[in-house]
């Protein structure tokens, strides 16, 4: 051969990269999330009116928890969120690169290559993936961050860590318990993955395009940005099932569907978009930090496994 086939980062190396970005990022955005899950629970199949809020914002949230439960209740959940993010966030983004290269070299010939419609499949597939193999870890992470000593939000359950929650549940439902709301989070999941890299990279495309913003972390930070408000108009509304899926105990809800349809017939369409702003507020700089940490952890691991970049 004339030409030697340029050598890409394995997909081990682009797992690794991705779960250490994911993990920086919610170590910082952890705080948001737990207000974003209590305002999604708020209020849970109640019309409007019925009950007396207990959280009014974001900042008021975070003020409530912090003044009542102190920094350790800010940062209900820790452990699990680390653990979801190394599964979901390592199949998301390390398997999206290889999934979208192999298409683009089965379906165009062309490994380099892409389409809009590749990319949201690959999206799609690698969010999916992150999602079963993280679902046990979100289940308790939701079951947690909910849970409050001094204000009840929704569904109460007493966790001391990771281990025990998954131990109780594997107890008391078996190994089907572990996957409860498992679908919600794969339609939630593939919805937001398959909008958050395709927004990025077009829109880093964009910016190379026109030579509006250099290569470096301002082009990074500005596509993040973009990215991380197309995902949470598209995944808040399956946010909120999920969210609620995760935290029932018994079966207040059969399925995604009857959850939707309850959710929406009791409390109106717009319970759909609860927490939005939390939502926003916390997938919007883990979305900047996860992807800008990207670029750096995938640059090291492609050193670390002799690839140039």
């Amino acid at each position: 051969m004339s030409t030697q086939e340029k050598k890409e980062l394995s997909s081990a190396g682009g797992f690794i990269a991705g779960a250490i970005a994911a993990c920086g990022a919610v170590t910082v955005t952890n705080p948001i999330e737990i207000v974003k899950t209590r305002l999604q629970l708020q209020g849970e199949l109640h019309a409007r009116g019925e009950v007396k809020k207990i959280y009014t914002g974001l900042f008021q949230a975070l003020t409530v928890i912090l003044k009542n439960e102190g920094i350790r209740g800010w940062q209900r959940g820790l452990t699990c969120a680390y653990v979801y993010q190394i599964g979901l966030n390592g199949c998301r983004l390390g398997f999206y690169e290889p999934i979208r290269s192999a298409l683009a070299g089965y379906l165009l010939n062309n490994r380099q290559d892409s389409t809009l419609g590749i990319n949201i499949f690959s999206g799609a597939a690698s969010g999916i993936m992150g999602a079963i193999a993280g679902s046990p870890f979100f289940l308790v992470k939701t079951r947690m961050q909910s849970y409050s000593p001094v204000f009840q939000v929704g569904t109460q359950t007493h966790y001391t860590s990771l281990f025990d929650g998954l131990s109780q549940i594997y107890k008391n439902e078996g190994i089907t318990g572990l996957y409860r709301g498992c679908g919600s989070a794969i339609v939630r999941t593939g919805a937001g993955s398959s909008v958050q890299l395709p927004i990025y990279n077009y829109c880093k495309s964009l910016l190379q395009e026109h030579k509006l913003v250099g290569d470096g972390p301002g082009q990074h930070l500005l596509s993040s940005a973009v990215s991380g408000l197309g995902v949470c108009f598209v995944m808040n509304p399956w946010d909120v099932i999920m969210t609620r899926m995760y935290n029932q105990r018994g079966n207040l809800y059969s399925g995604l569907l009857d959850c939707l349809v309850k959710t929406v017939r009791i409390e109106g369409p717009l319970a759909l978009y609860k927490g939005f702003f939390a939502h926003l507020m916390r997938i919007g700089p883990h979305t900047i930090l996860t992807l800008t940490f990207m670029e750096q952890t995938r640059k090291l691991m492609m050193w670390v496994e002799g690839v140039d970049y």
